[in-house]
């Protein structure tokens, strides 16, 4: 009995450090793919501080500030937390919609009524898809990411043709 409490006690403390590693490393990819969305959506959002601010509120379900200048707003998302795939869903929708409108430096109170309409669609069950449509665009074209331009290859030099093979005598 004692030897079995001994084995068991001792499989416990061997399994913790792998668990603890492993919530460790979870934890650190979610704040780089924060990072990530912080960067790419900074121009968007006017500001890194507003881009934090808008991607910590969506991730987190919490209220999204955004500032310029003299100006402020703030909100809450009607969908509640998001994973960083709908937040890196949801801003270039908002980015193409205000695009759509010739907007290409949003106010805050700009970016907030066009996100918002966006997540209000979300959160009455439509799916990005429908969303999209709803708005003229196609999903895959706004949220793909942009591809450099393939190098174009210099034509390749022809081939020189074969000479004949001379006959051979007595064949």
């Amino acid at each position: 009995m004692f030897r079995t409490a001994l084995l068991l006690t001792a499989s416990a403390l061997l399994a913790l450090p792998p668990a603890l590693w492993a919530q460790a490393e979870s934890a650190g990819k979610t704040t780089e793919s924060a990072d990530r969305l912080i960067q790419k959506y900074a121009l968007l959002a006017g500001s890194e501080d507003n881009a934090k601010s808008l991607v910590t509120g969506l991730r987190d379900g919490t209220e999204v500030k955004l500032s310029s200048g003299t100006t402020s707003t703030s909100f809450t998302s009607p969908t509640g937390k998001m994973g960083s795939g709908n937040v890196n869903i949801a801003l270039p929708l908002a980015e193409a919609s205000l695009k759509q409108q010739g907007n290409t430096s949003p106010t805050p109170q700009q970016l907030q009524t066009s996100l918002t309409s966006i997540l209000d669609q979300r959160a009455s069950a439509k799916g990005w898809g429908q969303i999209a449509n709803s708005m003229g665009l196609k999903l895959g074209e706004v949220v793909r990411p942009e591809r450099p331009e393939k190098p174009v290859r210099p034509d390749k030099p022809e081939r020189p043709d074969r000479p004949d093979k001379p006959e051979r005598p007595g064949r």
